[in-house]
């Protein structure tokens, strides 16, 4: 037998990682993973709501604006009576209006993974 093997030590291992290497590993890994997502998402909740927020105040207005023009036009929805006239009329609008909106909504858009940027 060669006397110049060391049985006590274990042979060299060239993927040993340290404790700490494998800690920041993790760090960076949690970061990479939890991090760039919530960023996209941010910006597209940004978006969203400053786009619903355009949608409902225009919408309000279309509303606004059919709800005086059948006032002034029906004249015998005016008063009276037949004063609800107008109501159900915008009401029907904006059943309609919603009902195109909703249809607009396409779920692929939903779960789509946003392109990488360009690097600079």
């Amino acid at each position: 037998m060669p006397d110049s093997i060391d049985v006590t030590k274990p042979p060299p291992k060239s993927d040993d990682a340290s404790l700490g290497e494998v800690v920041e590993f993790v760090k960076t890994y949690a970061k990479q993973e939890t991090l760039g997502p919530l960023k996209g998402a941010g910006s597209w909740l940004a978006y969203g709501a400053a786009g619903a927020f355009a949608l409902g105040v225009g919408l309000l207005m279309i509303l606004l604006g059919v709800l005086r023009l059948v006032q002034a036009e029906i004249s015998w929805a005016n008063g009276g009576a037949w004063s609800w006239v107008a109501y159900g009329i915008t009401l029907v609008v904006t059943m309609i209006l919603l009902t195109l909106t909703v249809l607009r909504i396409k779920k692929a858009y939903l779960n789509k993974e946003p392109l990488p940027k360009k690097k600079s």
